[in-house]
């Protein structure tokens, strides 16, 4: 429903789903105690004061955190959904109806209204843009270049985000700088490798309600999502199989006990293949070929690319719905394969995306990559920039603080040895 509330525009599913919203989202405040610092800092500070900012992220319980939080910084804000199918239309709802923040997001959107949102989020005219894939920065540089100059920065906490800027930046498209919050180690050490590998499989068990004990899974990419989707399926009971291009991260792979093969390979043996490389068509015509009946294919990176849908269409004599976000081809082959999730990111098309707890960093980690662009806003080249050491320092002594834990500190001996080069053995 597109409607105004109090001259506020927005474009939800429906206004009335908002109570539902606002309790999920204080649930998930338990388990946000750094956010809620910076929040309340935020606050008093106000170091947003005047600024226009556009976040194109999963619209989640924990999204709604960071929402808020920028507003109590003073930030205009609208907020649009950065995947088709990973919008919880309640908490759109609450965000609307009980914070006052635009949102342009609908649970299942199609591509069209998809790319309108883009163009909507643009009219705003951002200073900021905090972007889950850069198609707002992307879209900004191809359609809106008498733009550009408004524009302080932007942050991007995705890999498949991060690929593209890199490739921005090398055709001199990027003319601002971008803050690379997924490298930070309060980021991808945590939020890729725990919340990915958890979620991903709530996703695949909502959608299935699938024993993996016993199953064979392929996991396609040994980054840290993979890392932690490999790990989390054997914790399960899964045989797990590794297929990568990264001579590196095959050795890990192997180190840390898994089959490590190629997919031409892999494909004949899988009962669950699961996608997370930010690549495109890892998944693709031959490897269909030879899967087993009844195989499950999904994917939990950001875009829908990393499974050759297209070719799988073409192969099938029939598609039908035989669970909610479960799409069964049937092949001429006699064989059939399952989709889930039309593709998209599985943890938040059939689950709830990650779990809160492991967000807290993450969004710590964006809401102070904003201040950190509007701090250095005059000093800040073009680029992408990694974040700070002492701000990923800060969110980790936060957020033990916050778990209740202690941990050493060094002697001033200690500190002496570490910077000095005279002693030795």
């Amino acid at each position: 429903m597109t409607a105004t509330v109090a001259q506020q525009k927005y474009e939800i599913k429906d206004i009335n789903l908002a109570p539902g919203g606002r309790q999920r989202i204080e649930w998930a405040g338990r388990e946000m105690p750094v956010l809620r610092q910076i929040r309340d800092r935020f606050a008093q500070e106000k170091p947003f004061e005047g600024l226009r900012l556009v976040a194109c992220c999963h619209v989640t319980t924990e999204t709604a955190h960071l929402a808020i939080a920028l507003k109590a910084g003073g930030a205009d804000a609208v907020l649009i959904a950065s995947n088709p199918l990973s919008t919880q239309d309640d908490v759109a709802a609450s965000l609307v109806a009980d914070h006052g923040i635009p949102v342009y997001a609908i649970k299942g959107e199609d591509a069209e209204t998809y790319n309108r949102h883009v163009q909507i989020a643009l009219d705003h005219r951002p200073n900021i843009i905090i972007d889950d894939g850069s198609d707002v920065v992307a879209t900004l540089i191809q359609e809106r270049q008498d733009q550009l100059a408004d524009i302080i920065g932007t942050t991007e906490e995705t890999t498949t985000g991060i690929v593209r800027l890199r490739a921005m930046f090398k055709d001199g498209v990027l003319t601002f700088p971008a803050m690379n919050v997924n490298d930070a180690d309060t980021k991808h050490f945590f939020d890729n490798r725990y919340g990915t590998g958890q979620s991903t499989l709530d996703g695949i068990i909502r959608a299935t309600n699938l024993l993996l004990a016993g199953k064979t899974v392929v996991v396609a990419g040994y980054g840290w999502c993979g890392k932690g989707t490999a790990l989390r399926a054997r914790g399960l009971g899964a045989n797990v199989i590794v297929t990568e291009i990264d001579p590196v991260r095959s050795i890990e792979a192997v180190m840390d006990g898994f089959r490590v093969m190629p997919m031409t390979e892999a494909a004949a043996h899988g009962d669950l293949f699961i996608t997370v490389t930010g690549n495109k068509h890892v998944i693709r015509r031959e490897h269909f070929e030879n899967m087993k009946d009844g195989a499950i294919v999904c994917n939990s990176g950001h875009f829908d690319i990393e499974i050759d849908l297209k070719s799988l269409e073409s192969m099938a004599t029939e598609v039908k719905e035989v669970r909610n976000f479960t799409q069964q081809y049937c092949l001429s082959n006699g064989k059939s394969v399952i989709v889930l999730g039309e593709g998209r990111l599985i943890n938040l098309a059939a689950a709830e995306g990650h779990p809160s707890a492991v967000m807290d960093m993450s969004f710590a980690n964006q809401a102070l990559a904003c201040e950190y662009l509007v701090k250095n806003k005059a000093t800040l080249e073009p680029g992408l920039h990694s974040i700070p050491t002492e701000v990923d320092q800060e969110i980790a002594r936060l957020k033990l603080v916050a778990m209740g834990i202690n941990i050493d500190t060094l002697t001033d001996e200690q500190v002496e040895y570490m910077n000095s080069w005279t002693s030795g053995t």
